[in-house]
């Protein structure tokens, strides 16, 4: 018996022939199986690792989620921080001997000594000691008590936020306490409003020197910055909480009539 005729291929001629899209998924089928990730379990882990799975099965904690994707307030305040820092170590021009404005800086340290909280307790003591009348006393014992808040509150909020003071700083300040290697806020700044506010509300100026007042506070805030002791959102705050203090003492006023222990003794000093 004769044997069929072979064609090129080695196939016999008689043989049925498979169709193409069969030759293509057994081609397809072979490719795979010698692929490395065509074990099932390397496919699990596969679609394990996408992101889609990751997020349903192993949720990212709040911390983490927060990071990714910030909120707009604190976009915000990271924002105004680096504005902050930035304008505050351009205005810094009298912060080194060596600065654009070093020449200036003896001035700017004048200002510094005249919003300094020692010579305004001694000033109001040394008044109040020589005063010979009711209504001094009383608007000097008011300005000790409104003096005593402040640095009871700068050195609070001090002692709660840490904020170190800027780094292009010369640590070289008129009698330093431990509170005063931070910076925010500004005790000058507090002060200047507050003392600012009380001199126009109980004394009687002429309107030059009420002028002058308040240009006063103003520069003595402003020679914090050009000093480089304070960033500008430290004295923008120390000037609200000093204007704010004066709301406290107008509204704790003391006088002979609600402290009179406290005149009667002032008064046998």
């Amino acid at each position: 018996m004769t044997s069929p005729r072979r064609g090129a291929e080695g196939r016999a001629l008689g043989a049925p022939v498979a169709s193409s899209s069969s030759g293509r998924f057994e081609f397809q089928s072979l490719l795979s199986s010698r692929a490395p990730g065509a074990d099932p379990t390397c496919a699990r882990l596969r679609a394990s690792e996408s992101p889609v799975h990751r997020r349903g099965s192993f949720p990212l904690p709040e911390e983490a989620r927060m990071d990714l994707n910030p909120s707009f307030l604190g976009i915000a305040l990271r924002s105004l921080l680096a504005i902050d820092l930035w304008l505050s170590k351009k205005l810094g021009v009298c912060a080194r001997e060596r600065s654009a404005w070093g020449s200036v800086r003896p001035l700017m340290k004048l200002l510094e000594i005249s919003g300094h909280g020692i010579p305004f307790l001694l000033g109001t003591l040394y008044c109040l000691s020589r005063s010979d009348s009711w209504a001094g006393r009383e608007v000097l014992m008011n300005l000790l008590f409104a003096l005593l808040l402040d640095l009871l509150l700068v050195a609070l909020i001090k002692g709660l936020v840490r904020r170190r003071r800027p780094a292009h700083n010369q640590m070289d300040m008129f009698v330093t306490l431990s509170v005063d290697k931070y910076s925010f806020p500004s005790g000058h700044a507090t002060r200047a409003a507050l003392v600012s506010r009380f001199i126009l509300n109980h004394l009687v100026l002429a309107i030059p020197l009420r002028v002058l007042t308040v240009l006063w506070a103003f520069l003595v805030g402003l020679s914090r910055v050009m000093l480089g002791r304070h960033n500008v959102t430290d004295v923008a705050f120390g000037f609200l909480l000093g204007y704010l203090q004066y709301s406290i003492v107008d509204y704790c006023w003391l006088s002979p009539h609600n402290a009179p222990l406290l005149f009667v003794l002032w008064s046998q000093q």
